[in-house]
Order: structure tokens, then C-alpha cells, then sequence
């Protein structure tokens, strides 16, 4: 590989309400070759809103991160773009443009995927971003916009020309949402149709998926998103099977346990006590477990670290009893 993934294989994705400073902490420390915050108005940073640059903060252990930056005006992306760099220095890896975000609130606004309707607009964008900072910047895309209609590769194309230094791509139309498989095959047509590095996104959620990604696409890196929603070990069991090596063991009942209480003292430890964001992390760690559908009701209304810690006790104390600890 060459370019700005040397090293950097095994990716993050940006998610909203996802990527927190907890999860990426403990990806990184599973490896994760780099994380991505979650997605970062610049409109809200525009307004110096705290809220957003609070988005930009470093997970513990995290010395350099890459940032997402969503839009769709040019000179207020470049401008939030340059202060991005400014502020966090060499802690920042490289900005990415969010250009594949289907969620209504933000295609409803021109932002996400809804610039892949307007090529122009997309490339004036990544222009103007590339010409106000120094650092490497990407753009993150879909397959298309509509159904059947797979623009991806000359859209890719597009953005080469206006200067980005690599793609990343997902294999879902911006219509389909998240419904049916990702289709990889056109991450294997945009690698073909651009010479900058590509990233493969999409289904990620085993070491195998990610070899066959990597092998169906040629791809220069490997993004997981949803396949890590209360799974960090996916990195190490991705990491292993690039490699050629055996894969860890799948986590053991008090090991998920284990992760998701640390997932919610590293939330309390930047939030304060109260970590209300930490209960979809906690549903998705606890899946599947004996006892986890009663549990999901009461996850509801935890508020506390301790709160989260009396379910986590009833959990194993119900996996005990199944013989599944």
C-alpha cells in the first residue's frame, strides 16, 4: 500500500452517536489502525458551537484520529476545515467529507449523500477543503443516490480531479438505506476507475468478510461500522485474518460484560455521571445473551454507571444459572 494508509488498514467508520471517545478507546486498543470521530457539522462549528467541537476530543490513548466534516457549502466547509487543522494540530490524521450519509435530517439539508445528486457541488467542495488545509483529505461516498443508478465510479473519478487523496466507498445506494447486502463489486469499480487509494466499506462483521472484501475489490483499506457496535474484538479478529493468522476467540459472556462496564466509565469519565448514550451501547453488547431481552427494558432506564452495573450483574448472574459465564 502507499499513500496516506500506510499502516492504516483497518478502519473506524465515522457514526453518529456511535464513535464516542469510549468506543474508539477500546477499538484502537483491539486494532483499530486508526478511528474515525463521529460526523462534525461545520456549520455548528461555524457558530462555535461547543457541543460540536466537543466531537473533536482525542479517546484516551488516542494520539491521532480522523475527522468527518459535514456540508454542503464550500467556503464554510474550508473554513471550518482550516480550524479543524489549526486547533488539533499533528493530532489530526486527515478530514474527511461525509458525502454517503442516507439519514433524512441530513440529506433533507443537502449534506451526506445528497451531494451525490449534484457532482459539481461535490468536487467545488472537496477543492476547497483541499486547498485550505495541509492534511490529506478523503471523501466518504455511497454506491449512488437511487436505487440502480450506480454514479459511484465517475463520481469518484469527480473528486480525484478536484484533489482528494482517497475514496472511501459504500456498497448500498443512498436509497436502500441499510436494507439488503452491501455490493462490493462496486468498491471493485471505483478502485478500478480511480488511481488514488480506495477504502471498502460495507458488511463488514468477520475476518473472513474482511479478506474476501479486500480480495473481491483490491481495496487499500477496510472500513467497519455497524460490525463493531458492541463488538471492539472484531478489529483483532479482522487484524488476524489479513494477516494469515489464526483469529482470536469469540468473546466469552463475562468478557462482553466486562467491556461494556469499561465502555461506560470511559463515557462517565469525559460526560459526568449521567451517560444516557451509553444504553444503545450496552443493548448491543448484551445481544444475544441469556436474559437480554428482559435486560433491554431496564437498560432503558439507567442513567449511572451503577445503574448500568446492576443489569450487567443480573445478566451474569442469568448466564450463570444457564451455564453460559
Amino acid at each position: 500500500m502507499d499513500g496516506i494508509f500506510d499502516g492504516y488498514r483497518v478502519l473506524l467508520a465515522p457514526m453518529a452517536g456511535v464513535t464516542d471517545v469510549a468506543l474508539r478507546a477500546l477499538c484502537r486498543e483491539q486494532g483499530a489502525d486508526m478511528c474515525f470521530t463521529e460526523m462534525v457539522s461545520a456549520k455548528g462549528l461555524s457558530y462555535a458551537n461547543e457541543k460540536t467541537r466537543h466531537l473533536l476530543a482525542l479517546a484516551p490513548g488516542e494520539e491521532r484520529v480522523a475527522v468527518q466534516l459535514f456540508g454542503h457549502e464550500p467556503a464554510v466547509m474550508a473554513s471550518q476545515a482550516a480550524w479543524i487543522e489549526d486547533a488539533m494540530g499533528e493530532s489530526l490524521a486527515y478530514l474527511d467529507v461525509n458525502m454517503g450519509c442516507p439519514a433524512r435530517k441530513i440529506v433533507s439539508k443537502g449534506d451526506g449523500s445528497a451531494l451525490m445528486r449534484d457532482p459539481d457541488l461535490a468536487s467545488s467542495i472537496v477543492g476547497a477543503v483541499k486547498g485550505a488545509v495541509s492534511c490529506p483529505v478523503t471523501a466518504k461516498f455511497r454506491r449512488g443516490w437511487a436505487e440502480g443508478d450506480e454514479t459511484a465510479p465517475d463520481f469518484a473519478r469527480r473528486l480525484e480531479g478536484a484533489g482528494a487523496d482517497a475514496v472511501c466507498v459504500h456498497g448500498r445506494y443512498a436509497l436502500q438505506l441499510y436494507r439488503g447486502r452491501a455490493d462490493w463489486g462496486a468498491i471493485r469499480r471505483v478502485r478500478e476507475a480511480v488511481s488514488i487509494p480506495v477504502v471498502g466499506n460495507g458488511d463488514v462483521r468477520s475476518g473472513a468478510d474482511a479478506v474476501r472484501l479486500a480480495g473481491e475489490t483490491g481495496c487499500d483499506a477496510v472500513m467497519i461500522a455497524r460490525g463493531a457496535e458492541g463488538n471492539p474484538w472484531l478489529f483483532a479478529q479482522v487484524k488476524a485474518a489479513l494477516a494469515g493468522e489464526p483469529e482470536p476467540a469469540a468473546p466469552t459472556v463475562a468478557e462482553r460484560v466486562a467491556m461494556a462496564r469499561r465502555h461506560a466509565r470511559l463515557l462517565a469519565q469525559r460526560e459526568g455521571r449521567s451517560i444516557v448514550r451509553m444504553r444503545k451501547h450496552a443493548m448491543w453488547y448484551v445481544a444475544g445473551l441469556p436474559g437480554a431481552a428482559a435486560a433491554r427494558g431496564r437498560l432503558n432506564y439507567c442513567v449511572t454507571p451503577e445503574d448500568f452495573d446492576a443489569v450487567f450483574d443480573e445478566l451474569l448472574a442469568e448466564a450463570a444459572a444457564h451455564g453460559a459465564a
